[in-house]
């Protein structure tokens, strides 16, 4: 089954990191486009990160820049997403998904989601 699956959520003060991580199951990261999203409850999907295949481009949601950085280890077939002095309005459920080769900000042209990691920044 081709899949891919996050991890690394949890519960974070404010202020505090958490590494969310993606890993492809059953093919392989290379060709792809990887991006994270998130939806908290009551709020439609966002797009919060994004980097190309070949990680030569990488992009961030304003709420988030400067403060997440996304990157890719291919050998490990994985993409992570470092989130730093997070904030309580960053609590929500974070998705990755793919598509190919490149970044969009059409999120119904990445075609292969995950099942989502729960976030929550709370003291």
């Amino acid at each position: 089954q081709l899949q891919v699956v996050e991890s690394g959520g949890g519960l974070v003060q404010p202020g505090g990191s958490l590494r969310l991580s993606c890993a492809a199951d059953g093919f392989t990261l290379d060709y792809y486009a990887v991006g994270w999203f998130r939806q908290a409850p009551g709020k439609e999907r966002e797009g919060v990160s994004c980097i190309s295949s070949s990680g030569g481009s990488t992009y961030y949601a304003d709420s988030v820049k400067g403060r997440f950085t996304i990157s890719r280890d291919n050998a490990k077939n994985t993409v992570y997403l470092q989130m730093n002095s997070l904030k309580p309005e960053d609590t929500a459920v974070y998705y990755c998904a793919t598509r190919p080769f490149d970044c969009t900000k059409i999120t119904a042209q990445f075609d292969r989601w995950g099942q989502g990691t729960r976030v929550t920044v709370s003291s």
